[in-house]
C-alpha cells in the first residue's frame, strides 16, 4: 500500500464498531447544559430549593468592585445558611452600578463610598452630606390640638 494513502485513512476517524461509516472529523458536542443539569441535580439531592423571581445579585468585593449577576439561578438551604448563585457574572466598578445599589450597601461600603468619591467634592463632583440631625428643626407645637382643631373647622 501506498504510504500516503495509509496517513490519510488513519487520520480519518471512525465512530463506532466494525463496518460502520466513516467521517472526517469526530463531532464535540457542547457539554455545558449537562454541567448544568448535573448541579443542579447534585442541588436537588442536597435538598436546596430554587428561589424564583431573582432577578439580580450583586456581591461586593473588599477591593471596591461588585461582581454582578443578571437573572441567576438561586438555591438555598434555609437550616443550613447555604445559598448557591449560578449564572453569568460581570465584575463592575461601584459607581457603573452606583444609583441602583445605594440601598444594599452598610456602614463599611458607604465610607469606602465617600473615599471614593473625596477628591471629587472638592472640586464640585458630590455635595457634603450631613451628619444625623443636623438640619432636622426642632419640634413645635403639639400634632393631637392642632389635628383638634382641623377636625372642628371640618365639621363646622
Amino acid at each position: 500500500m501506498n504510504p500516503e494513502k495509509l496517513k490519510a485513512l488513519q487520520d480519518q476517524v471512525r465512530i463506532g464498531g466494525k463496518g460502520s461509516a466513516r467521517r472526517k472529523k469526530k463531532v464535540v458536542h457542547k457539554t455545558s447544559t449537562s454541567d448544568d443539569k448535573k448541579l443542579q441535580n447534585h442541588l436537588k439531592k442536597m435538598g436546596m430549593n430554587v428561589i424564583p423571581g431573582i432577578e439580580e445579585v450583586n456581591m461586593f468585593q473588599e477591593d471596591g468592585n461588585v461582581l454582578h449577576f443578571t437573572n441567576p439561578k438561586v438555591s438555598a438551604l434555609i437550616p443550613a445558611n447555604t445559598f448557591s448563585v449560578s449564572g453569568s457574572a460581570e465584575t463592575k466598578s461601584l459607581a457603573e452600578l452606583l444609583p441602583n445599589v445605594l440601598s444594599q450597601l452598610d456602614t463599611q461600603s458607604l465610607a469606602d463610598l465617600k473615599k471614593l468619591f473625596a477628591p471629587a467634592a472638592g472640586k464640585g463632583g458630590m455635595p457634603e452630606v450631613a451628619e444625623e440631625g443636623e438640619d432636622v428643626p426642632e419640634l413645635t407645637g403639639d400634632f393631637e390640638s392642632a389635628a383638634a382643631a382641623e377636625a372642628e373647622t371640618e365639621t363646622a
